[in-house]
């Protein structure tokens, strides 16, 4: 529980803007691993100079947030955000397991600099990640989908 309220006091600057936070979040992403770009399909053609300013980023990155920030208040208790969650990302997406790794360093990095999380709330947001991460593996394997 202390990680997740670690987290939720830096929680703040990103509820007052998931689109902002959200696009700086993937546009970093898709910056720093290229590659993960092409995951999506709407954004594979959009320059990596124009990423910034599109308004689809924006809102894709706030759905993005919007779900974090849903699992991080259920405090642990999140197998009805997972699942469904895990079945999208496996069978439609097809998103391996390492781009949410890649995904939660970018997280902390804007949350370091958005928010002013500091070394404790950025590893307390590795080790939350980390949790839902394993717990989306363990539905990945139910799925037979190995990602």
């Amino acid at each position: 529980m202390a990680d997740f309220d670690n987290i939720l006091k830096y929680w703040g600057p990103v509820e007052a803007d998931y689109s902002g936070v959200g696009n700086l979040v993937l546009t970093r992403l898709f910056t720093e691993h290229p590659e993960t770009q092409k995951l999506f399909p709407r954004f594979v053609t959009i320059p990596q100079s124009d990423l910034s300013s599109n308004a689809a980023v924006s809102a894709h990155g706030a759905t993005v947030l919007k779900k974090l920030g849903e699992l991080l208040k259920a405090r642990g208790n999140h197998d009805s955000i997972i699942k469904p969650l895990a079945k999208t990302h496996a069978n439609k997406h097809k998103i391996a397991l390492h781009n949410f790794k890649l995904i939660t360093e970018v997280i902390v990095k804007v949350m370091e600099e958005k928010a002013g999380m500091d070394p404790a709330g950025q590893q307390a947001l590795r080790n939350v990640m980390a949790a839902v991460t394993a717990d989306i593996d363990a539905n990945y394997k139910e799925l037979g989908f190995t990602g």
